[in-house]
């Protein structure tokens, strides 16, 4: 910001003069640190010296009342644990507002008797090359009062990661009887942990919905050559009970 042209230390203050560079730009900052020798807490206390380009500030007042080290320690555990619980709830938040919409979301919520749902872990077929174990899966449909065919169409799945790395789902898609492949939409995105378990959820809403099963469940990861592939995937028929 500047070069300092003067200082001066008293009993009960602090005074500095600062002759601003020529080339500064608003808003740098400079770090002013001031120790105290009483052996009291706070043993020292920081200040930032902020550029402007028009306004100053020719004194700044800043009162110390010493207190015992355990005093300040009890208020820092405080104050780390009350922004521990802050972010605790900021993630929290933030993963219920990404959660997804629509039968995905129901399906994820596991609302059975919302929508017709199916257990089909014993129904489908696994190749012995998946990537991933497969736990459990339930597959949903949806279809609207006064119509036929379903809305919308969501598999559930609980899967378990054998491998050394984790797996992150970045694509998925169902084959149907006639051959026809269409791509569903994921969530979760987070990786399923390297000898751990997670689950994720894919479908697909719309005239899409409508597909001639058994389907073949494909997902896939980013980069490498690990895959899930599911046969017999099949969805209930049904429709969604009211309140």
């Amino acid at each position: 910001m500047g070069r300092l042209a003067h200082w001066a230390l008293g009993e009960d203050g602090l005074s500095l003069y600062v002759i601003p560079r020529g080339d500064y730009l608003p808003g740098e900052r400079v770090k002013v640190t001031v120790r105290f020798t009483d052996g009291a807490a706070p043993a020292s206390a920081s200040f930032w010296l902020v550029g402007h380009a028009a306004k100053g500030t020719r004194r700044v007042y800043v009162f110390r009342q010493p207190r015992p080290p355990d005093v300040c320690e009890k208020e820092r555990d405080e104050a780390q644990a009350e922004a521990r619980q802050c972010q605790e709830d900021k993630a929290r938040l933030l993963a219920e507002r990404e959660e997804p919409g629509g039968l995905m979301g129901v399906a994820w919520l596991e609302g059975a008797g919302v929508v017709a749902s199916s257990s089909i872990r014993l129904e489908v077929t696994k190749p012995p090359a998946n990537a991933l174990r497969l736990d459990d899966a339930w597959s949903y449909s949806y279809t609207p009062t006064g119509e036929s065919r379903p809305a919308s169409v969501a598999v559930r799945l609980g899967l378990s990661n054998p491998g050394t790395e984790p797996w992150t789902l970045a694509g998925a898609a169902l084959v149907d009887s006639t051959g026809e492949q269409v791509e569903l939409t994921r969530w979760p995105k987070a990786p399923i942990p390297a000898k751990g378990a997670g689950a994720v959820v894919v479908g697909i809403e719309g005239e899409r919905a409508q597909l001639g099963c058994p389907c073949t469940l494909k997902l896939w990861e980013a980069q490498g050559p690990r895959t899930v592939t599911l046969e017999n995937v099949t969805f209930p028929e049904g429709k969604a009970k009211g309140p």
